[in-house]
């Protein structure tokens, strides 16, 4: 099934690498992992109504961020992107398991209960001890307009719930107990710290300018 947002394919295999690369080169669009308490990792992201060129380029882009950063899942907003988007390769390796690319997922009916620890690449070194549910039910799209349905359990049941919280502004420390959230506050204040001393010295963008190419991007995708 095509959703709303589909626009035209690219190609696939190796057609569709090159392509996208060309693409990359052209325009010049890059990403970088963005780390706590960047105020983009706190914004509700906003579903996707088209796909282009543009778009699957910086989803090749968020895989290999994915690898370099030994990540099994990455999510839109952790690349400054306030879009409803995240992809998934529990093999955490280039070239090994499957690529999933999730667009404006929905999930339902969960099951069961299991605490697992996590950890997240816009915290890089913290980690934490998270109860989620066993099984959910995900609806999303892929890149091609295809729908995904399907009641998913184990390690790609916690990261789809991990990653979809992001989409919601939500990281992985709101869902930990409260005492084991004041354990982390030494780490998490590292951060914000750091991040201070980057808008000190103009490093960081103000919050208004974020929030002015949040507006870019929905403009465009939304």
């Amino acid at each position: 099934m095509r959703g709303s947002f589909y626009n035209s394919k690219i190609g696939s295999g190796a057609r569709d690498r090159s392509l996208v690369c060309r693409f990359i080169r052209e325009e010049g669009t890059r990403l970088q992992i963005i780390t706590y308490p960047h105020p983009t990792l706190r914004k509700v992201a906003k579903p996707i109504k088209r796909v282009d060129a543009e778009l699957r380029a910086m989803v090749a882009q968020m895989f290999d961020l994915m690898y370099e950063a030994k990540g099994i899942g990455l999510a839109a907003n952790q690349v400054d992107l306030p879009l409803r988007l995240f992809v998934i390769n529990l093999t955490a390796e280039k070239g090994k398991g499957e690529e999933l690319v999730f667009i404006n997922p929905v999930l339902s009916h969960p099951k069961g209960s299991a605490e697992a620890e996590e950890g997240c690449l816009s915290l890089p070194g913290v980690y934490g001890q998270v109860v989620r549910p066993k099984t959910v039910q995900v609806n999303a799209y892929n890149l091609q307009g295809q729908e995904i349905s399907a009641e998913v359990g184990g390690l790609l049941a916690r990261c789809i719930q991990h990653e979809n919280d992001h989409l919601d502004g939500v990281m992985f420390p709101d869902r930990m107990s409260e005492s084991s959230r004041v354990e982390l506050g030494g780490e998490l204040q590292e951060f914000e710290d750091e991040f201070q001393s980057k808008r000190g010295t103009g490093e960081m963008p103000s919050d208004e300018a974020i929030a002015e190419q949040w507006k870019k991007w929905h403009e465009r995708y939304c």
